[in-house]
């Protein structure tokens, strides 16, 4: 009854003694605690059945509070036979704090409907708890296999359960722009489908000649974002420049490197891999990216925006007249001080209209501004020296925390690519790189795990891919835990158990611990196994 995840700081219960909840018991709310109360009503009463109704029935009580005394995202929990009492240190924490509230009653209390004869009850315990981690993400790629709305509010819930408060929106890619732009229309009416479908890896031959793809229109991320709100969740947006972007350039010819290629004859990508078609450094694409930032900031009011900044190829730009006289004109040393360049032009855009720019670490090529951030993505060393040049650092190295690798060796992995990582692996992360100062391991403001979707296509594959490492994850992200050699998997798996219960309530399709069952096992059609790293971002 007690296998809270992730783990708390704090937690003592009294064995064997209950505060039973019934159609009596009140939910009652105090000053500023109006988003949890409200969830709390939705959730727990559709899975509960009982009204919890705002004043007190002879029932008991769950009491609502804040307390700025405690802790940013704190919360300390106190059941007692009488009722129960869940108190802030701010509405987040008391949001979270809830979270744990769901988990004591039981893996019943995770569905959306009550099933008959079910008694709600949870043990007596005190939970005092805080995060680790101001930064616990998860980041999901929308633009290789289009996820529709409903099934990121989805993630957005599922994120909630597990106490991750960032959703970085990979939102843009050579192989498809999935949200409306309305003085750029043809970046969905275009740049939103691929002609054809590729399943498996980059090596597989396999496609399906169908249209695939999708976008969000401006009120689709609207409600999005005010969904993530509601559930004290930051959307993060990512809009990929100068790479990445052969979506654009379909849509809108004019942004690539017209001297070097024809690029009207260009489409939507329908491979994986890098793309040699790049953004070109001219004004016209700057004036262009600008509007869309412009548009983005309406939309999203995150502190960071993603721009990308990795695995730009310079071989266009090498050839390009027009990009070797940009380079000439600033008196750079080559192409990769162009890029970097780029980046730095719309870091100072973004921090002059009060944002931060975050990027992967190829950004730190060239220099930032001091307010930019990196997320480390090539292992820990963009991490460490983002660190010790005073930029903040969010980890998630793809040696560690890419969830598109395979999880287990043998050829049973659907699309068995990448490095084996385990839930154990996952599990044993460490975020902050072992050889910073004090003083530079303050930069690392967080983690997240990375979701590369070239090989998932719907729900089921993302969910497979995803859970249960997510839950060992956002541990991580979230608890005190030791140093990864001595954290105690043993008790991690026991809790487990019971969390893979509350995954079944919640319909998610995650690998079993045994393995994947036979209907999840199809290497033969969705691609072949190979060695090496998985596909690029």
């Amino acid at each position: 009854m007690t296998d809270v995840l992730p783990l708390p700081q704090h937690l003592s219960s009294q064995e064997d003694a209950f505060f039973d909840l019934g159609p009596d018991t009140a939910l009652v709310a105090g000053e500023g605690t109006g988003r949890t109360e409200r969830w709390l009503r939705a959730t727990l009463g559709a899975a509960t059945g009982l009204p919890l109704a705002p004043t007190p029935g002879g029932g008991g009580v769950v009491r609502l509070d804040l307390d700025p005394a405690l802790p940013a995202e704190g919360y300390r929990l106190d059941v007692a036979p009488e009722g129960v009492h869940l108190t802030g240190g701010d509405a987040a924490g008391l949001f979270w704090g809830a979270q744990t509230l769901r988990q004591l009653l039981g893996p019943d209390a995770f569905r959306r409907a009550p099933l008959p004869e079910r008694h709600w009850r949870l043990p007596l315990v005190r939970v005092e708890d805080a995060p680790r981690f101001r930064w616990r993400g998860l980041m999901l790629d929308v633009a290789r296999h289009f996820m529709p709305k409903d099934g990121v509010l989805r993630y957005l819930d599922l994120m909630a359960a597990h106490k991750l408060n960032v959703l970085h929106f990979h939102l843009t890619d050579d192989q498809g722009w999935r949200v409306e732009i309305t003085r750029h229309p043809k970046l969905t009416e275009t740049g939103a489908w691929r002609s054809r479908t590729k399943y498996g890896h980059r090596a597989s031959p396999l496609w399906e000649d169908k249209p695939h793809g999708g976008y969000y229109t401006q009120d689709d991320i609207r409600e999005i974002v005010a969904y993530a709100a509601e559930r004290h969740i930051t959307v993060v947006p990512e809009i990929d420049v100068p790479g990445h972007s052969q979506a654009a350039i379909a849509a809108y010819p004019e942004l690539g490197n017209t001297d070097v290629i024809d690029t009207t004859a260009l489409s939507v990508w329908d491979t994986w891999g890098v793309s040699p078609n790049v953004l070109a450094p001219t004004e016209t694409v700057l004036r262009f990216y600008e509007g869309v930032f412009e548009e983005l900031l309406e939309l999203f009011p995150s502190e960071f925006v993603h721009i990308g900044g990795d695995e730009c190829p310079k071989e266009q730009w090498r050839r390009s007249a027009t990009a070797q006289a940009r380079i000439e004109e600033l008196a750079l040393a080559d192409e990769d001080e162009l890029q970097a360049w780029i980046i730095q032009h719309f870091d100072t855009w973004l921090t002059e209209r009060g944002r931060r720019l975050i990027g992967w670490d190829e950004i730190l090529e060239g220099g930032l501004a001091k307010g930019a951030a990196v997320a480390s993505w090539r292992g820990y060393a963009g991490g460490v020296a983002a660190a010790r040049a005073g930029h903040d650092v969010v980890m998630c190295p793809e040696q560690q925390v890419y969830l598109d690798h395979r999880q287990a060796p043998g050829e049973d992995e659907p699309v068995p690519i990448g490095f084996v990582r385990t839930l154990e692996d996952v599990y044993r992360f460490e975020p902050v790189p072992a050889e910073l100062t004090p003083d530079e391991s303050g930069h690392v403001i967080g983690t997240q795990a990375n979701v590369w979707t070239e090989v998932m296509e719907n729900q089921g594959r993302v969910d497979y891919q995803v859970f249960p490492r997510l839950a060992a994850f956002a541990e991580v992200a979230w608890s005190a835990l030791p140093a990864p050699a001595d954290r105690d998997y043993a008790a991690f798996e026991r809790r487990m158990a019971t969390h893979y219960r509350r995954l079944d309530a919640l319909g998610v399709a995650y690998r079993p611990p045994a393995g994947p069952l036979p209907w999840q096992r199809r290497p033969g059609v969705l691609g072949r196994p190979i060695d090496g790293p998985p596909p690029n971002k």
